[in-house]
């Protein structure tokens, strides 16, 4: 009888992207494994293209902001069920909180997670029924794979992989569609402005940008990131600034650029993971837990704390992944 497995990894975007290489180790170790998966609604593309058989969302973050709302309470119900409707063999918890490993224990299923010397939240440790060591120097990437494997009795190998199961095309009604001319994608947007790169920096990229004929692509989520999407984008005829669009648009143009540098953000995490020759960069965090380079030789991570990389830094690492 095929097993069947439950993953709860709920955000961010980056770590939702990291954690679902699990599901190309899963199927190389259980082909006939049926695995669903739990994710905040605004990431819950990611599992859903790395191949998931279902993606039951979770909307925490809106439920917080409405907690009054009468329709919350309602959704929250359905999720609930949602979550019951399946008994699992193995539930697997790769978030690290109290909040994810409540919900693994609504769910049916032996549920597992990381030890009280690996995990961030130790309180959560007495809601698995099963707990792994699993040293917390490691990049996150391979946390999750140990974590996994150690659950379902394997052994992670080689660099992490993803099968990504993503349209070709944009859809008809799609906002937001590739160029026919040779672009690049600069993922400028981040959460934390301590980890934004200078923009006489991003300025001077999208001039040298123009030199070798590349469109540069400036895309966003929301209202400030679009400011300074439109900032950027001022004295440069080759620059672009998208429509917002949703999270399998942006695989599909990520998917189709020459190569992309971005800040420590997830859509350069997922950039790196489709493939794409990406370049990181670093200014107020370190690559060494949750960088890019772990991925394989298309992926370069440069500066670090207090470190941001100059403009020929990157221009070097770009030339060698074009090499």
């Amino acid at each position: 009888m095929a097993a069947s497995i439950l993953i709860l990894r709920t955000s961010s975007l980056g770590d939702v992207v990291y954690a679902s290489a699990v599901l190309h180790d899963i199927r190389q170790a259980l082909p006939n494994a049926r695995v669903d998966w739990v994710a905040e609604e605004a990431f819950a593309a990611v599992p859903q293209l790395a191949g998931a058989h279902r993606v039951i969302p979770f909307a925490l973050r809106r439920w917080r902001r409405q907690c009054c709302n009468p329709q919350n309470w309602r959704e929250l119900a359905a999720f609930r069920r949602a979550l019951r409707e399946a008994r699992y063999d193995i539930v697997i918890d790769l978030n690290e909180q109290v909040k994810s490993a409540l919900i693994a224990r609504a769910a049916f299923g032996h549920r597992h997670g990381f030890d009280r010397a690996s995990i961030r939240e130790p309180l959560a440790c007495p809601l698995y029924q099963t707990t792994h060591p699993v040293p917390r120097t490691l990049h996150f990437v391979e946390r999750c794979r140990q974590l996994a494997g150690a659950a379902l009795h394997y052994t992670p190998e080689g660099l992490p992989h993803w099968q990504w199961q993503w349209p070709e095309a944009a859809p008809s009604d799609a906002l937001l569609t590739p160029p026919e001319t040779p672009y690049v994608m600069l993922l400028h947007a981040t959460s934390r402005d301590d980890k934004l790169w200078p923009e006489d920096r991003w300025h001077r990229l999208i001039h040298l940008c123009r030199e070798r004929g590349l469109q540069a692509l400036l895309p966003w989520g929301n209202a400030a990131e679009q400011t300074r999407s439109e900032r950027l984008a001022v004295g440069h005829d080759n620059a672009r600034v998208p429509p917002k669009a949703s999270l399998p648009e942006l695989a599909v143009l990520l998917k189709k650029a020459r190569w992309a540098v971005g800040v420590d953000t997830g859509l350069t995490h997922w950039s790196a993971a489709l493939g794409v020759p990406t370049v990181a960069l670093f200014t107020a965090t370190s690559p060494r837990q949750l960088g890019i380079g772990i991925q394989g030789t298309h992926a370069i991570d440069l500066g670090g704390p207090g470190e941001p990389p100059d403009v020929d830094a990157v221009l070097a690492a770009v030339a060698a992944l074009s090499g």
